[in-house]
């Protein structure tokens, strides 16, 4: 376990800016497809206070990874089919980390090309780079995280299109359940070596989404 001060520095910053993003993008799907509750629970907002949740928020500062008080959704406002609905709103939020997680690669390359080789890797640049690398990382394991098929998950409401209605909603009435297998799944690290087996797979995809700016910099630094 690293307890590295620059890695809690950065999960602190995941904390107030990733995890808002992730919930909030929860819940502006789903006021897209129409249904108000999270505008009405005043949960569109990125103010982490509005979405924090105590364990969730120390297992991101221990472990890496972690979640947020989830965002009130009502799939019977939505406009269309509620299981593809859910799983809409559910993809939002890791898709919103991998989002983050690009522009800060991309932020990391152009401080490193800039600062790194221009001014010889000063002491601030090198901080700095060490702060947005972890930041990087773990918004790249939250994605990863959340996408696990296991109530209350958002996988889990992803693999709900693939299910038949019996079993969707039998996973639904026993998620109080399954959390707690959840909780025992990360506290016995059971889940910590698939987790970062995928994490570093993504991280080398976005690696590459990003290799223009590795391109450009050989070219012109």
């Amino acid at each position: 376990m690293n307890f590295d001060i620059f890695d809690i520095l950065a999960r602190l910053l995941v904390l107030c800016t990733c995890i808002p993003a992730h919930e909030c993008a929860h819940g502006w799907v789903a006021d897209r497809l129409g249904d108000p509750t999270a505008r009405a629970g005043g949960r569109l907002t990125l103010n982490p206070l509005r979405h924090f949740d105590m364990l969730g928020t120390l297992s991101l500062i221990l472990l890496g990874f972690g979640w947020a008080k989830p965002v009130p959704v009502d799939p019977r406002n939505f406009r269309g089919d509620r299981k593809k609905g859910m799983a809409l709103v559910a993809l939002a939020g890791p898709a919103a980390n991998l989002l983050l997680a690009v522009m800060l690669m991309a932020l990391y390359k152009l401080v490193f090309y800039i600062l790194g080789v221009g001014f010889g890797l000063q002491n601030a640049a090198y901080l700095l780079l060490q702060v947005l690398m972890v930041m990087v990382t773990t918004n790249i394991s939250l994605a990863v995280f959340n996408l696990i098929p296991i109530n209350p998950l958002d996988g889990s409401r992803i693999l709900g299109l693939l299910l038949p209605d019996r079993l969707y909603y039998a996973l639904l009435r026993a998620e109080r359940y399954i959390y707690f297998l959840l909780l025992f799944a990360l506290a016995s690290g059971i889940l910590s070596r698939p987790i970062q087996f995928v994490s570093y797979q993504a991280f080398r995809l976005l690696d590459l989404c990003t290799s223009f700016i590795d391109t450009a910099a050989r070219l012109f630094l």
